[in-house]
């Protein structure tokens, strides 16, 4: 592995090839011990939370009925908006990775899972599981690195356009389960000449398929239901998919963009071994700080780091696992990077904006790292 971006010290500058090995051999252990231990307790707690986001789901909606009594919206748009967060976090995403597949549960199965989500499974496992998981942080080729719309690292060619990308950033935000949809078509591939009119026409025709279902469910199907509540239903269903938006884009840029992630170019990652991989996943990912229930409403994505080093290990494993990881990062003298979801969230924007100037513009980049210093760290 070659030296990290922006570096004139790289953080593993101490590390010898035989650390690095080492380093995976441990980590290879700690899974390991995980993969031996599954068992009822973890087949339990996904049923339970499918069981628990499947009765949430139908009770919000059920009190949507009668939502033209501001009561009963706000309890049923709260409860839909944590219902659809849990549905794409902590079971979609994590069954998607096959997480759960070693329970052979047909109806619990990576190869069977269909997310309420714009994105079609097998678009999104493509893109994600065996593009992002495979290339994580390394610049043009993990493409999950501002979605194709962002500078995200100052190796990044910067353009005019830049200077919008905050806006961007929010407007993406938004909306973001489309713009992950259109992102998992890999449009540029197929500009390029990379891709097949047949198979790109074929994933337009999936996404349009499933944006149409989902909008036919929440915006026309449900509000007609509730009756003399329709307009409040339906504005209770865009409610909560923008709130689910907005949820999943925040953790998703902790996890990724914040102060003290690195990045790598393509030809550090040649002849790459298992543990130089094992290293880049721990440089390349983010931790949020906090309690059980943080954990779970992020899917576990809480404990990124983690779950990029075991992306196939049960999500609720990975409050088990931290501990272990951490001290091998003090043992081998790396940073854990971590804090709380406040201040992972202001960072990863304060890098957005930083980056949407030419990199030269040291008088600005200053003052944006002075900004960035003076937010409160979690313990």
């Amino acid at each position: 592995m070659t030296a990290l971006q922006h570096k004139d010290v790289s953080p593993i500058a101490h590390l010898t090839p035989e650390d690095i090995e080492a380093i995976g051999r441990e980590l290879d252990a700690i899974r390991e011990d995980v993969l031996e231990s599954r068992g009822q307790s973890d087949a339990d707690y996904i049923r339970r939370l499918i069981a628990i986001q499947r009765s949430l789901e139908l009770g919000s909606r059920a009190v949507l009925l009668i939502s033209m009594f501001p009561p009963a919206w706000i309890a049923g748009t709260v409860g839909l908006s944590i219902s659809k967060i849990l549905e794409n976090m902590e079971i979609g995403h994590n069954v998607m990775h096959g997480q759960w597949d070693w329970m052979r549960d047909p109806k619990i199965h990576s190869t069977t899972w269909e997310w309420d989500n714009a994105s079609p499974a097998d678009l999104w496992k493509h893109a994600h599981n065996e593009l992002h998981h495979t290339y994580t942080n390394v610049l043009g080729k993990d493409h999950d690195l501002g979605y194709g719309l962002m500078r995200v690292d100052e190796e990044q060619p910067w353009s005019r356009a830049m200077l919008a990308q905050p806006l961007y950033n929010f407007l993406n935000m938004l909306v973001f389960e489309y713009g992950i949809a259109v992102y998992d078509l890999e449009i540029g591939k197929y500009l390029k000449g990379r891709k097949s009119k047949e198979e790109f026409s074929s994933g337009v025709k999936k996404v349009l398929r499933k944006v149409r279902r989902n909008a036919l469910r929440d915006y026309v199907v449900h509000p007609l239901l509730s009756g003399p509540s329709a307009i409040p239903t339906l504005a209770a269903n865009v409610t909560a998919n923008v709130v689910r938006n907005i949820w999943t884009h925040s953790v998703i840029m902790c996890g990724h963009f914040p102060k003290g992630v690195e990045t790598f170019t393509k030809q550090s990652i040649e002849g790459e071994t298992r543990g130089e991989w094992y290293l880049r996943q721990m440089l390349g990912s983010a931790n949020i700080s906090g309690g059980p229930l943080l954990h779970i409403m992020t899917g576990n994505l809480s404990y990124q780091i983690e779950h990029h080093l075991f992306p196939d290990l049960p999500s609720n494993r990975y409050q088990e696992v931290a501990p272990k990881v951490q001290a091998l990062f003090e043992k081998y003298g790396l940073t854990y990077v971590t804090g709380s979801m406040p201040h992972q969230v202001a960072s990863a924007w304060a890098k957005i904006i930083r980056l949407s100037v030419p990199s030269t513009d040291q008088s600005y980049l200053r003052e944006l790292d002075e900004l960035e210093q003076r937010k409160p760290v979690a313990a």
